[in-house]
C-alpha cells in the first residue's frame, strides 16, 4: 500500500514516513522544503533500509498538485503533514499561515476525491481547545472547540471543519484527525531529529541548541502563570510513538474498523509538564546546566493543556510508551550527533 506524505522531510513527517516504511507500506513524500531538507530522504534510507520516492513542490499551487496526483494514481491514503506551525510567527503574519495551510489543505481534498484516494489523516494540534476550561483537564475529544488562540490554531480549527463538511457532502473520504499534543525527541538512531531553519519557535530544540552554545540562552516566557512552578504546562510526546499514532489511524482506516466516516484522536500522554520540568529533565539526562532567563508572556500562548488519551488508547489500540526523560534524552543525542557531522544533515 502507497502512501502520500506531505511534509515528510519535516520534523514529524519523517519519523512517520520511517514507522510507515517500517511497518511495510511504500511511501511518496511531497514537501515544499519550507523548514526542512531533502537530506531526510537519505536519513530515511539509511536507517529503513530502502527510499521513499521523494518530490519537492508547493502544494498550494494547483496545477503541481493535480499533475502529481495524475501520475501517482497508486496512492491508497494520504497523510497531510505540511503546513506552517509556529504559534508566535503566525500572530505576527497571520495570511502566511492562512494561505499555506489552508489553500494546500483543499487542493489535497480535491485530488483525492477526483482520484478515488479514501483514506487521509490529518494532522491537527491540541491548538484547537484553545485554553480549556478546568472541568475539561485533562482533555477529552469533546471539550468545547473555543476560539483560538493563534492563527495557527485558527488554521486547523478550519482544516478540521473544511474536511468534516466535505466527508459529510460526499462519501467518497474518509478522514481521522491526529490532535496532537507537543511533540519532542528523536529517532533513537539520532539520524533524524527536529532541526528547525533558523532560530528554534519550539522548547526542545531551542533547549539542545542552547545547551550546545548555539543560542546564548533560553527565555521562559512567563513564570507567573497559576501552574505549580509558574511556567505553562503541556503534554510533551516523543516523537516515535506520535509516530505510530499514524500506522495506527492508516490501520484502522484500511482495515474497516471506523465507527463512523470522519474521527477525531487525541494524541499526547495523558501527564502535563511544565517549561521548568522539561528543562530539569534535560538537565538531568543531560548532564549540561542550561542557561536561561524568564522573559515576559508571549502571546498565543495557552496557560495548560495536556490530554485525555483514553479513547485513542481504547479505539486505536495505541499507547504513549516512552515518558519526558526517554524525551529529552534522545533530542540531546540527535542535537550532538547532529552539530558534530554524524547525521547525513547539512
Amino acid at each position: 500500500m502507497k502512501i502520500l506524505v506531505t511534509g515528510g522531510t519535516g520534523y514529524i513527517g519523517s519519523h512517520t514516513v520511517v514507522e510507515l516504511m517500517q511497518n511495510g507500506f511504500d511511501v511518496v513524500i511531497v514537501d515544499a522544503l519550507f523548514n526542512s531538507q531533502a537530506k531526510a530522504v537519505d536519513a530515511i534510507e539509511k536507517i529503513v533500509g530502502r527510499r521513499p520516492e521523494f518530490e519537492s513542490f508547493d502544494l498550494t499551487c494547483r496545477k503541481k498538485t493535480s499533475d502529481f496526483f495524475d501520475r501517482h494514481t497508486d496512492i491508497q491514503g494520504v497523510i497531510h503533514f505540511a503546513a506552517h506551525k509556529a504559534v508566535g510567527e503566525s500572530v505576527k503574519e497571520p495570511l502566511k499561515y492562512y494561505r499555506n495551510n489552508v489553500i494546500s489543505l483543499i487542493n489535497i481534498i480535491d485530488e483525492m476525491s477526483r482520484h478515488n484516494v479514501q483514506n487521509l489523516v490529518f494532522s491537527s494540534s491540541c491548538t484547537v481547545y484553545g485554553q480549556p476550561d478546568p472541568e475539561f483537564l485533562p482533555i477529552p475529544e469533546h471539550a468545547p472547540i473555543k476560539k483560538a488562540e493563534s492563527p495557527y490554531g485558527n488554521t486547523k480549527q478550519i482544516a478540521e471543519s473544511i474536511i468534516a463538511d466535505t466527508i459529510k457532502a460526499e462519501d467518497k473520504i474518509r478522514g481521522i484527525a491526529l490532535r496532537y499534543f507537543n511533540p519532542v525527541g528523536a529517532h533513537e538512531s539520532a539520524m533524524i531529529g527536529e532541526l528547525p531553519n533558523g532560530v528554534p519557535n519550539n522548547l526542545m530544540p531551542y533547549i539542545t541548541q542552547t545547551a550546545y552554545g548555539i543560542r546564548p540562552i533560553l527565555k521562559v516566557f512567563g513564570n507567573d502563570y497559576p501552574t505549580p512552578d509558574g511556567t505553562p504546562i503541556r503534554d510533551y510526546i516523543h516523537i516515535m510513538d506520535l509516530a505510530k499514532a499514524h500506522v495506527a489511524a492508516i490501520r484502522r482506516m484500511t482495515d474497516g474498523r471506523m465507527k463512523k466516516n470522519f474521527e477525531i484522536f487525541n494524541i499526547g500522554t495523558g501527564t502535563g509538564y511544565s517549561v521548568l520540568d522539561v528543562i530539569n529533565s534535560f538537565e538531568k539526562t543531560s548532564g549540561v546546566k542550561l542557561n536561561y532567563e524568564i522573559a515576559p508572556r508571549r502571546e498565543g500562548d495557552t496557560i495548560k493543556v495536556w490530554a485525555d488519551p483514553s479513547f485513542s488508547n481504547r479505539e486505536l489500540g495505541w499507547k504513549a510508551e516512552r515518558n519526558l526523560d526517554d524525551m529529552t534524552r534522545s533530542a540531546w543525542k540527535w542535537e550532538q550527533a547532529y552539530r558534530k557531522g554524524e547525521t547525513l544533515f547539512e
